[in-house]
């Protein structure tokens, strides 16, 4: 009995793959007001340090050739912003961490001329060490795929595969959805799905709040965990253990 009741709260499921997401990051005295996009470092460092203790941190692309690894997770950031490079990477090498970099192409910066912008260039996401870091897709407008057409998706979701390889950025065929958002009634949904396998895409994540196991069961609404700013520490355990704050 306690041990179904181990399974159904998430503490003890390690054929789980907790997937966390988070934008940009920044020290704590660069951030103004609540912003819950922004996670500061300070609070990234000692979340690090807590999950190396306790998960295995992994790529999308290395799923398959581990599935025998236990307290599986993947560190997921959204947009490729230039506060990555400058704070992320070099906690990701300290604790010896993996990450996911989810790109929006047509956001990215043609060159690093700009000292106020927020992106990265793509010369600066070509140069992070695969070691640490996997670039993944997100769209090249990073416009909400629910409220455009299947063409124009497909449009979309192409340029931004073309960008990176034209910038000759190693990517993973994993779709990180504008917003989370995609279709999701009936024809339109089973379409969509259609489209996305055409385009060679492997699997998909959205928001959700809770956590998958590998191999998915659907591989095109794969939920991730939210972990924002102003999160204490004890909710981001708590949102590890449970995918979300209340039962």
């Amino acid at each position: 009995m306690l041990r179904f009741v181990k399974r159904t709260l998430g503490l003890s499921r390690t054929e789980s793959v907790r997937i966390l997401m988070y934008h940009k990051v920044l020290p704590e005295k660069q951030i103004s007001g609540k912003d819950f996009l922004t996670v500061s470092a300070e609070d990234l460092e000692k979340q690090f340090q807590y999950i190396k203790k306790n998960y295995n941190t992994l790529f999308f692309n290395e799923l398959s050739t581990h599935s025998d690894l236990k307290y599986k997770l993947i560190l997921t950031f959204d947009d490729g912003y230039l506060n990555n490079l400058q704070y992320l990477v070099p906690l990701l090498q300290k604790h010896q961490l993996k990450a996911t970099i989810f790109i929006p192409t047509g956001l990215i910066q043609s060159d690093g001329a700009d000292h106020n912008r927020d992106m990265m260039t793509f010369e600066e996401i070509r140069s992070l060490n695969p070691e640490y870091v996997e670039i993944a897709l997100h769209s090249h407008a990073h416009r909400n795929y629910s409220q455009i057409s299947l063409q124009e998706a497909a449009d979309d979701l192409h340029e931004n595969i073309r960008n990176l390889e034209e910038k000759q950025i190693p990517f993973t065929k994993v779709l990180a959805y504008p917003y989370g958002k995609f279709p999701k009634k009936g024809e339109q949904k089973k379409a969509f799905f259609a489209m996305l396998e055409k385009a060679g895409i492997t699997s998909a994540v959205r928001i959700g709040n809770n956590i998958d196991s590998y191999p998915w069961k659907n591989k095109f609404e794969i939920k991730r965990i939210d972990i924002k700013g102003g999160d204490s520490f004890n909710i981001f355990k708590w949102k590890l253990r449970l995918g979300k704050i209340k039962l």
